[in-house]
């Protein structure tokens, strides 16, 4: 194996061990932005090693034990090594360690932990959502910003102020329980929500999917459902992420290229995945009280639902995004809804729609806005219009299997 490849290699399995290699060491150090450090060094130690010795058979392992080495020594530099034992436990000498003491509704989850400390009430919710989808997500500063609609120096200093003042509030590295879980609880369900978004639809890469995050969050959601069974909007969301999941291998195809909605055999969407999501709709409670990710979860089970594309109940989906948009105004909100009019009552009632979204800077380089534009305009027979709407959203792009399938798309337009 060459240098190159073994650097691939572990670039890969960084990316996907990172968020547990992080949440390990923070049970030891208890400082997140600490623990980040050392899991970058255990990188750089990799680099160095593997390249000479071969890549070993549990790289993650490597990663993690390499990690917990570096978190046990800066523990003795610290304070005295029987202080410090005694509160860790004999068997971090042996790269274990022993389990907190159990309390009602505890969960022995580090990368659970993680997430709620990450998301803890000292920090904006600006700040919690980026610093756990660095850390839990893997993801990158640029990519963070992607899914934010933000500049990339914004959210390079919001995660470091992030990792600033947990320390300086020295904050514990636990699942809280009470009052204190139920208020961070909402900024919880919203990084698990984006960190599945970008497993989902990648915004860079070569890739459409990164199915290890869309497993990530999807077992996190499960977890938190379970955790707080009475919160509805927990429940939604692990319905959302659920019915979503159900149509990941429809959603590329043979070569890997991206399958639209449209498009795709619903043969292929996972009954079982369908079956949980239903099941865990009904949970979230009246369809009337139904908060943001309920509602979502509702869209997405009436695509389930439905025998084709053509088949959709789209006026009742253009409702609930409707009724979303009240809750969670938002401009991607709004041109989903134009997405579901355009279905329900013709191309020319949602042009208006999309057109009034053109002045948003948050969608200023939202590829997607004139991803449906030009769609809505091919509909109409404005070939040229849509061509161009085609290109410039495939210059917006940073995946190149969307950027693929925008290009396929132009040349579908093209008046010539």
């Amino acid at each position: 194996m060459t240098a190159q490849t073994v650097e691939e290699t572990l670039e890969t399995v960084f990316r996907m061990e990172s968020a547990r290699i992080i949440a390990t060491v923070a049970r030891i150090v208890r400082d997140v932005g600490i623990a980040e450090e050392i899991a970058q060094d255990a990188l750089v130690a990799a680099l160095e090693q593997w390249p000479l010795t071969g890549v070993p058979d549990r790289p993650g392992a490597w990663l993690t034990a390499a990690a917990k080495h570096r978190a046990v020594d800066l523990v003795r530099r610290r304070e005295t090594y029987a202080r410090k034992l005694a509160e860790v436990g004999r068997t971090l000498v042996e790269e274990s360690y022993d389990p907190e003491p159990a309390e009602p509704g505890d969960i022995d989850d580090d990368v659970l932990r993680l997430i709620f400390t990450a998301c803890h009430p000292v920090l904006s919710p600006e700040a919690r959502a980026a610093l756990t989808l660095r850390l839990v997500g893997g993801l990158r500063t640029d990519e963070i910003a992607r899914a934010f609609l933000v500049r990339e120096a914004t959210v390079a200093a919001r995660i470091t102020r992030a990792k600033r003042a947990l320390a300086k509030a020295g904050v514990a590295f636990e699942v809280p329980y009470g009052a204190d879980r139920a208020a961070r609880l909402g900024s919880v369900l919203e990084v698990v929500y984006l960190i599945f978004n970008e497993g989902y639809a990648a915004t860079a890469g070569d890739d459409l999917l990164r199915p290890g995050l869309c497993e990530d969050a999807l077992r996190l959601a499960r977890v938190l459902a379970a955790l707080v069974p009475q919160e509805g909007e927990a429940q939604g969301l692990a319905a959302l992420l659920e019915l979503q999941a159900s149509r990941t291998a429809a959603r590329t195809g043979a070569d890997g290229r991206p399958v639209l909605l449209a498009d795709q055999d619903r043969r292929r969407w996972n009954r079982l995945l369908i079956r949980r999501g239903y099941a865990a709709l009904e949970r979230a409670g009246d369809g009337r009280s139904y908060g943001p990710y309920a509602l979502q979860a509702a869209i997405a089970a009436l695509h389930a639902r439905a025998a084709s594309y053509a088949e959709t109940d789209w006026a009742t989906i253009a409702a609930l995004y409707g009724r979303l948009g009240v809750l969670t105004p938002s401009p991607v909100v709004e041109l989903n809804r134009a997405v579901a009019v355009s279905m329900a009552e013709g191309p020319a009632a949602a042009l208006p729609i999309v057109d009034a979204l053109a002045a948003e800077p948050d969608l200023a380089r939202y590829h997607l806005l004139p991803s449906v534009r030009g769609d809505l305009l091919a509909r109409l027979g404005r070939a040229a219009e849509a061509r161009a709407e085609f290109e410039r959203a495939a210059d917006l792009t940073r995946n190149e299997s969307e950027r693929a399938l925008l290009r396929g798309r132009m040349r579908e337009s093209d008046p010539g």
